[in-house]
């Protein structure tokens, strides 16, 4: 009798042993869950919402043909062609991530990305050495309500910070006369370098062999332009950074200035199954030989980077 009560004491504590221990380890899992979950944290701040213009400031000399490269990527952004014409995986797919951080905010809003206007300025009107007061001034001339303004420099433009950064993005006041309450509103503004002559192994990788790292063979850039390519990739990750982060107080992880955005938290990723020097399995065009992940407007490809989903805790890509 004696030796069975032993034995049901020791399997009950056996099983109280190892029910804490499932606990435990559920509650771990959870716990690590959680805080994968939450990689970009919100700081309650605005975002964009509406209909916003992109507009394009290009500083310094572009052939119409780079030029054409990116706006056909912005207005791939939103377009909704039929279903017969399109051919998937497409821009406005990719972009669909940014919207799951708007879902997440108690404001539920929506954002429209439309191309506005071009400005040329191939004179160079501010000199061929910019600061980062001076890109705000160039951002400047675009519309300061409702936009996106962004500025490229052309590849013999040196910009402060150029190579440690292949662009940046941030916010500045706008026009004093469409204040909101006393209130002057702010605009967003970007900045992407062509990296043709300045690193284009930091800026335009992977369709140019990097400075540090594996050595792999260079892919072929889907428009046949390896800097507007590069241009696209910094360009689109920007974006991303933008819409989730216009005002400094969005979805981001990390000190201001040098935070994890929404593409920013993937670097490197193109594809699935990329790791470091390796920028994972994407689609071929079979006439030129070039990589991508996406198709846009006017029968353009694209590479675009990865993008956090928030709502799987993990980089998404396309293919």
């Amino acid at each position: 009798m004696g030796s069975f009560v032993s034995q049901f004491f020791l399997k009950s504590i056996l099983v109280l042993f190892f029910l804490q221990v499932s606990l435990a380890t559920r509650h771990l899992m959870e716990l690590v869950r959680d805080q994968q979950s939450q990689l970009l944290h919100y700081h309650n701040g605005a975002l964009l919402s509406g209909k916003i213009s992109v507009n394009l400031i290009w500083y310094g000399k572009f052939k119409p043909s780079q030029r054409a490269i990116v706006s056909d990527f912005i207005t791939s952004l939103s377009s909704q062609p039929s279903k017969t014409t399109t051919q998937q995986p497409s821009v406005s797919q990719w972009w669909k991530t940014t919207e799951k951080y708007y879902h997440l905010t108690s404001k539920k809003s929506t954002l429209s990305l439309d191309l506005g206007k071009q400005i040329l300025d191939e004179s160079c009107s501010l000199g061929k050495s910019l600061s980062s007061k001076q890109l705000v001034q160039l951002a400047s001339k675009g519309e300061k309500q409702n936009a996106i303004n962004v500025v490229l420099t052309a590849s013999d433009v040196a910009v402060e910070g150029f190579c440690m950064k292949c662009g940046s993005h941030g916010s500045a006041l706008g026009s004093k006369a469409a204040h909101i309450n006393g209130k002057i509103p702010k605009f967003a503004y970007i900045w992407v370098g062509n990296s043709e002559t300045q690193c284009p192994g930091q800026c335009a990788w992977p369709f140019h062999q990097p400075i540090y790292g594996p050595q792999n063979p260079p892919l072929i850039a889907p428009n046949n332009d390896v800097a507007m390519d590069g241009m696209v990739i910094n360009l689109a990750s920007l974006l991303a950074g933008t819409a989730t982060n216009p005002f400094g107080n969005g979805y981001y992880q990390g000190e201001p200035g040098a935070a994890l955005e929404a593409a920013s938290a993937c670097p490197g990723v193109y594809g699935s199954g990329s790791y470091p020097g390796y920028a994972g399995k994407l689609l071929m065009d079979s006439t030129t030989g070039a990589s991508y992940n996406a198709n846009g407007d006017n029968g353009r490809k694209f590479l675009l980077p990865a993008l956090y989903d928030p709502s799987t805790s993990s980089c998404s890509t396309l293919v």
